[in-house]
């Protein structure tokens, strides 16, 4: 039942331009996902065509009988009942005659799932191996990735000035991050890339970024009525960790096997390094609005690890710091300690 049933969709579906053109016109959106084989496309318009050959000529024979059976004459309810023995007497005959042409729609499947996996009609089972072998090989690449979060500054001793009139403190960061996987059936793969990453501490009642007297960093009043104040930094980031792919493995055929990388859920652990590009100091106030790259003491380097759970392109990271925010003893001991959402764009 099933078989009939899509060998019914099939012919439905191009039965129209088949008997109205003879041809075929297949718009289909992805030639990679969906395009018809050309074998696939070749057997089902020969068997179309055979079809429609079956029911004209069952057609025509039954037209004639109904001819004979309209001379005579009979009334309305007998005619009836004698045109729908017709009918049914030449189903079943049509039936038959298209059981007999001995469509192996198995075989067509077969060639069709072929098609849409490799692209191609080849019958050689070395060249199809190779084929699948050459298609599902281990995912190894660039992919860019886009991350935001939410940034606290954390230290163990007693809060500082820093500590006290901190506001809300985020972290951007975009880049291209390498896909590694050690094998086709590995779950396993060496992640690192290439980030750009910007580091935003806002100061909060009233208080601003200064330079203090020594030419450190400082927070101070300021006088009047603030709007906007925030200390941004930006880093080149490189990571480097590892990656588990808790997916399934997949039956390529040929005893080939392999595991989906972008897809399922994922647990990645790193660690990076960063190095400073600059920092700017953004006011807004009563005085309008000024920026400042001077050196404001904020670590040219920064260090530290990171873990990733993800599923499919979005993933969830908490990412702590070992370096501090600041260098030598300004605001000492405050770490970046950054939760976050991250897109991959896979």
């Amino acid at each position: 039942m099933i078989k009939k049933l899509i060998v019914m969709g099939l012919l439905c579906s191009f039965s129209a331009s088949f008997y109205a053109q003879k041809t075929f016109n297949i718009n289909l959106s992805s030639k990679k996902d969906t395009e018809v084989s050309p074998i696939v496309k070749e057997k089902v318009e020969e068997y179309a065509a055979k079809i429609n050959t079956i029911i004209q000529e069952e057609k025509k024979l039954m037209e004639d009988e109904l001819l004979v059976l309209r001379a005579k004459n009979l009334d309305k309810a007998d005619f009836d009942r004698e045109k729908a023995k017709i009918a049914d007497r030449y189903s079943e005959k049509m039936d038959k005659r298209i059981e007999e042409l001995g469509f192996d729609l198995d075989d067509v499947i077969q060639k069709q799932v072929r098609y849409s996996l490799l692209n191609t009609d080849v019958t050689s089972k070395e060249e199809l191996k190779e084929k699948l072998l050459k298609k599902f090989r281990p995912s190894r690449s660039f992919t860019g990735y886009f991350s935001y979060g939410i940034m606290t500054l954390t230290n163990s001793s007693p809060d500082n000035e820093l500590d006290k009139n901190i506001g809300y403190a985020n972290n951007l960061e975009f880049g291209l991050k390498l896909n590694y996987q050690l094998s086709r059936t590995s779950p396993w793969a060496i992640v690192s890339g290439l980030g750009f990453s910007w580091r935003t501490v806002r100061a909060d009642n009233n208080m601003l970024f200064t330079r203090s007297a020594d030419q450190g960093v400082a927070l101070g009043q300021y006088n009047g009525n603030l709007e906007k104040s925030k200390l941004r930094t930006g880093y080149i980031m490189v990571p480097l960790g590892v990656q588990y792919n808790f997916s399934q493995l997949k039956n390529a055929g040929m005893d080939i096997q392999y595991r989906s990388y972008y897809t399922g859920f994922k647990v990645g652990a790193n660690v990076y390094g960063g190095v400073k590009m600059s920092t700017n100091n953004i006011v807004k106030g009563n005085d309008g609005e000024t920026r400042d790259r001077g050196n404001y003491q904020v670590n040219p380097f920064v260090y530290g690890a990171q873990i990733t759970f993800s599923y499919n392109s979005f993933s969830l990271f908490v990412k702590k710091d070992f370096s501090n925010f600041f260098k030598d003893s300004y605001f000492k001991n405050d770490k970046a300690l950054i939760f976050g959402l991250a897109i991959g764009l896979d």
